[in-house]
């Protein structure tokens, strides 16, 4: 299926500044408000008082950055490696991991699955970016609060709602105040005007992707009784323009993206929301597995003459929430949610020989979470249950007859995945400076794979094993000054990840010239996430530093079996990984006068852990696959007094990335030999409200058309790039 439009239309809704970017004041008749944080706690907390390394990006600054996709939203964020195994096959490296070793929510909800597989993945690029109020990143949180996979980090999308009409006087959280309040609907509203009407159009197109994204966005909405949002996301892009490779066959896809939420509130408060959000992807190539590839510093040239993709995602939830009065639950939510992800893979490898193999996961959630302040700190408790009901498939092709059928797809088929857990976190203030953040979880994972192939005799086997975990964290937060401005933050978290489908039954394509096959009988992996930082946080000052050590445990590594089938080496999961990961994060963001500002950050990091580099059965250590090379990055802004345009230019230095697993070394399609060669990037952005309802926007990246490829991606990113915005609203 193709999307036919080029789509030169309506797009809306960005996101905006993080804890490193904070806006600049804004009119003297408008209100500052702080970055605030859900995700960290469970509670609204301001960015700066949690004690965890956190970035919450609004819409605002997203319409700044002006990005195509959402992986693209941390390109600039410090300690994170945006990574494209192709263009729309992002996934970004936090911390030193990437894939299933990352949560990404949506509105709290789980898109990691059990079909998740190793290393980078292209599932973070089916959220829609533009569907999207803000993005809220914790490091290095640990499992207690979200459970298997939060290891480098969890994101949480949380997607646009109904607009409300403005209040003449700032909101009040309604029902019970403090800390675990949260926000059902201002208090102070005019009534009896009717229905408060909202809409937005958006169009973005960029040069050296020759891409078109357009949105349009509507809002109904009746002060204390409903409020109904729809929007629809289209993109078309073309083939990448690379600086020196000049055009970059078959870089090109298109996307589609429709979302919608209806709130009604059955009291003052309490909400039912019912929600629903999906993404379709059409023709995403892996181009550097193909002949198309173009080589790049010595870069290799993959065999295939087509490898493509479309993805499809579905997300619908039932939400109710409220703040009972009277009782001992101070805050509750109960949702209900049903998660489709279906994947289809073409691939010709010859003239007459062609493959489909592909899988569908349908995902039941439900969760429960409460909160109470009590005597003891307030209370943060509740129980999750996911079940993953999987379908894969795989057909191959000679001469256009149907060849053979395989026993499964790329994971095992007719499987079922259990994934439950409860916890208790309690959040303590031992005095008007010092905080404590303590929590438990106890995590069951059941796996039963109804037909895999056994990679020794062919036949099928069916896989069933279940896990438990108990995980623990300690935070703390201690504010030096009365003024709350010199904060210092540490604490120790454990991270686990039972293992999923795709290590339990893969038998596909892992990197370039590897073959996985199903490994039964895995153990979780086990993770000790310690941090400890300092943060300054002022009116014209803000600043961080933050070091970060990640202790490997039984980390499921893929391990040679010293056998070659279809010229492709075989490889099969163990559980041999022991190592860590450590690093520094470092973010400024200084405005020295009411209209200037510089920004800044600097990431280093390190780490090694067991590997497989030959065919002997015997580990090694080597460096982590893919760290994140030295980066820095260095800004200016300007504010115009008036407000109604601002211009920034940065400059980010990136070193060579040449330390290399095995791994690494052999994924010649994606790293040249030696390493990824470091680059220097200048971009220029800018943007003006023209007139109170439109918004026009441009940035050109890579100023000086550096020819570049970001470390462990596919293909090169564009050359000198013109980046057009337009956003209308009423």
């Amino acid at each position: 299926m193709k999307l036919t439009t080029s789509l030169p239309t309506l797009l809306g809704g960005l996101l905006a500044s993080g804890a490193l970017y904070p806006q600049a004041p804004p009119p003297a008749s408008t209100q500052t408000l702080e970055p605030v944080i859900v995700t960290a706690t469970l509670s609204e907390e301001a960015a700066d008082n949690v004690p965890y390394s956190v970035t919450v990006i609004d819409e605002k600054r997203i319409q700044e950055l002006n990005v195509a996709s959402f992986p693209e939203v941390f390109k600039e964020t410090p300690g994170v490696l945006f990574q494209q195994t192709a263009n729309g096959q992002g996934s970004p490296f936090i911390r030193g991991f990437t894939g299933f070793r990352n949560l990404a929510l949506i509105d709290g909800i789980r898109l990691n699955n059990s079909v998740f597989r190793e290393g980078p993945n292209q599932y973070w690029s089916t959220i829609d970016l533009l569907s999207l109020s803000s993005v809220e990143l914790v490091k290095g949180q640990g499992s207690v609060l979200y459970g298997s996979d939060s290891i480098g980090g969890t994101v949480n999308a949380l997607t646009k709602g109904p607009a409300y009409r403005p209040s003449p006087s700032p909101a009040t959280i309604s029902g019970k105040q403090g800390k675990g309040a949260k926000l059902v609907q201002p208090v102070s509203q005019p009534v009896g005007l009717g229905p408060y009407v909202t809409g937005m159009g958006y169009v973005r197109y960029a040069t050296g992707e020759d891409s078109w994204t357009g949105r349009l966005e509507g809002s109904v909405s009746e002060w204390e009784k409903y409020g109904v949002f729809v929007g629809i996301t289209g993109r078309s892009f073309g083939n990448i323009e690379a600086a020196d490779l000049g055009e970059l066959l078959f870089t090109g896809y298109d996307d589609l993206g429709i979302d919608g939420k209806v709130e009604i509130f059955l009291d003052p408060d309490t909400k039912l929301t019912i929600a629903h959000n999906q993404m379709h992807q059409y023709d995403v190539w892996r181009t550097h597995r193909t002949v198309h590839a173009v080589p790049f510093a010595g870069s290799s040239v993959g065999t295939d003459l087509q490898h493509y993709f479309d993805q499809d995602r579905y997300l619908s939830y039932i939400r109710l929430e409220g703040n009972p009065t009277g009782g001992f639950v101070d805050r509750y939510d109960f949702t209900f949610s049903h998660h489709f992800q279906g994947e289809d893979r073409y691939r010709l490898r010859t003239g007459d020989r062609y493959d489909e193999e592909g899988f569908d996961v349908h995902t039941w959630g439900f969760a429960l979470n409460m909160q109470s302040e009590t005597s003891i700190g307030l209370l943060s408790y509740g129980a999750n249950y996911y079940l993953d009901q999987v379908d894969s498939y795989r057909r191959s092709y000679q001469g256009g007859d149907l060849d053979s059928v395989g026993l499964q797809g790329p994971v095992g088929d007719d499987a079922n995945y259990h994934l439950a857990g409860v916890y208790l976190q309690d959040e303590v203030d031992l005095s008007d400076r010092f905080k404590v953040i303590l929590g438990v979880r106890y995590t069951y994972a059941d796996a039963d794979i109804g037909r895999a192939q056994d990679p020794d005799t062919g036949n099928a086997i069916s896989i069933n094993d279940h896990w438990h975990n108990v995980s623990g964290s300690a935070r703390v937060l201690y504010s030096v000054d009365d003024d709350k401005k010199l904060k210092l933050f540490t604490g120790i978290s454990q991270g686990f990840r039972a293992p999923n489908l795709s290590d339990l039954s893969r038998f596909d394509i892992a990197r370039s010239g590897e073959l996985e096959v199903p490994s039964p009988g895995l153990d979780p992996e086990e993770f000790i996430l310690t941090e400890a930082g300092v943060r300054w946080d002022s009116d014209t000052l803000s600043t961080s530093l933050a070091y970060f050590y990640t202790d490997i445990s039984d980390m499921i590594v893929r391990a040679p079996t010293g056998r070659i089938i279809d010229g492709s080496a075989e490889v099969e999961k163990k559980n041999a990984g022991d190592g860590y990961v450590q690093g520094i994060e470092f973010a400024l963001n200084w405005q020295f006068t009411p209209d200037w500002s510089v920004y800044g950050n600097v990431a280093w990091q390190d780490g090694e852990v067991d590997g497989f580099p030959t065919s002997s059965p015997k580990s090694v250590k080597e460096p982590v696959s893919r760290l994140l090379p030295f980066t820095g990055l260095v800004g200016v802004r300007y504010d115009n007094p008036s407000r109604r345009w601002w211009a920034e230019a940065n400059v980010q230095i990136t070193d060579r990335a040449d330390r290399l697993s095995a791994g690494d070394k052999a994924d010649t399609q994606r790293i040249p030999p030696g390493g990824t060669p470091g680059y220097t990037l200048a971009t220029v952005r800018g943007g003006w409200r023209a007139t109170d309802n439109l918004t026009l926007t441009m940035a050109v990246e890579n100023v000086f058309d550096e020819d570049y490829r970001i470390h462990g991606s596919g293909q090169n990113e564009p050359g000198v790039n013109f980046v057009f915005g337009a956003e209308m609203r009423f």
